[in-house]
């Protein structure tokens, strides 16, 4: 963009005239006009970022995050529902829900993916999203139980737990846990950006992230779990039980010739059934935590370690 194309913004004191001072000291006018049209040549040539170089409707977060308390409330309609639910009324309800929540989950897919143009590309993109949708809504059974095993998973391992609806009310853990089933699935039926912008939701609700790329057994539970980061290619079991803080990343960037980052290969651990990792440990690389073993609070770890290991930050330094 030329120098003289630049304009300089600054708050000007009460009563002045405003603009910018111009070589002889005397202000100059603000021309938004120049503003809009070097922004519009920002946007359509020089730094053009649209997908196929065209604009189009995008995603929306807000809604996104509706259709998330939309599922959450079919999936446990007297928790996140009506409590005052009961019997035939009960199943009213999930109708109901399911109905406007998977209309406004398909028009959500249907933006999100790489698509558009003629009309033969519009229909392309309205028969993927009916038929994500569809597959998605088949598979909700299946995510109430992987959320009922991480429910009850919750309830066992936390001895200040007096109740599931304590979970599923008040425990950040358990949302983390609900964004992420539904967007895994999500993830798997290739809606990866919807899968996404889930995940980010969660993370701005909870404090947690968990890529909905990653692996997760069933039984799985976050204590506390602020500051947990878990990351796109890491596997974890059955029965694992993680604390707030804890780490779950790469160890290193492997790029290309060019320099370019290499994508999609495995960089992140394999946590196996039963483990518990404490507060503030990070593990890192594609290693592997055998099955049973507990992993202490602060541990730094970058080797993989056998089954039924008890690894403290002291063994961590002394290594």
């Amino acid at each position: 963009m030329r120098d003289s194309s630049k304009v300089a913004l600054r708050e000007e004191p009460s009563g002045s005239s405003g603009g910018a001072p111009g070589a002889d000291g005397a202000a100059s006018p603000l021309n938004l006009d120049t503003v809009v049209a070097e922004l519009r040549r920002s946007r359509e040539v020089t730094h053009n970022i649209r997908e196929g170089g065209i604009a189009r409707r995008l995603p929306s977060s807000t809604a996104i995050a509706g259709i998330v308390e939309g599922l959450s409330a079919a999936l446990f309609p007297t928790h996140y529902g009506q409590p005052e639910l009961s019997g035939e009324r009960i199943d009213g309800f999930v109708r109901g829900m399911l109905e406007d929540t998977l209309v406004a989950l398909e028009e959500q897919i249907r933006r999100a993916l790489p698509l558009g143009g003629d009309t033969a590309e519009r229909d392309a993109a309205d028969r993927v999203a009916r038929d994500i949708t569809t597959a998605f809504a088949a598979r909700l059974p299946a995510i109430r139980a992987l959320l009922v095993a991480d429910l009850q998973a919750a309830y066992e391992g936390d001895p200040a737990a007096t109740t599931v609806t304590e979970i599923l009310l008040g425990y950040p853990g358990m949302v983390a846990v609900i964004h992420y089933r539904l967007a895994r699935a999500l993830h798997l039926l290739g809606a990866t950006l919807i899968a996404r912008l889930i995940s980010n939701i969660a993370h701005s609700r909870t404090g947690i992230d968990i890529h909905p790329g990653a692996e997760l057994g069933t039984s799985f539970f976050i204590d506390h779990g602020t500051g947990v980061v878990i990351g796109e290619t890491a596997v974890i079991g059955d029965r694992v039980r993680l604390y707030q803080a804890v780490t779950l990343g790469a160890k290193r960037f492997p790029v290309d010739r060019d320099g370019i980052l290499v994508k999609g290969i495995a960089r992140h651990p394999i946590v196996e059934d039963d483990v518990v990792i404490y507060a503030g440990a990070t593990i890192l690389g594609r290693i592997t935590i055998g099955r049973g073993s507990t992993i202490g609070g602060n541990v730094w770890l970058t080797q993989s370690v056998p089954p039924g290991s008890n690894i403290t930050q002291a063994q961590t330094r002394d290594a």
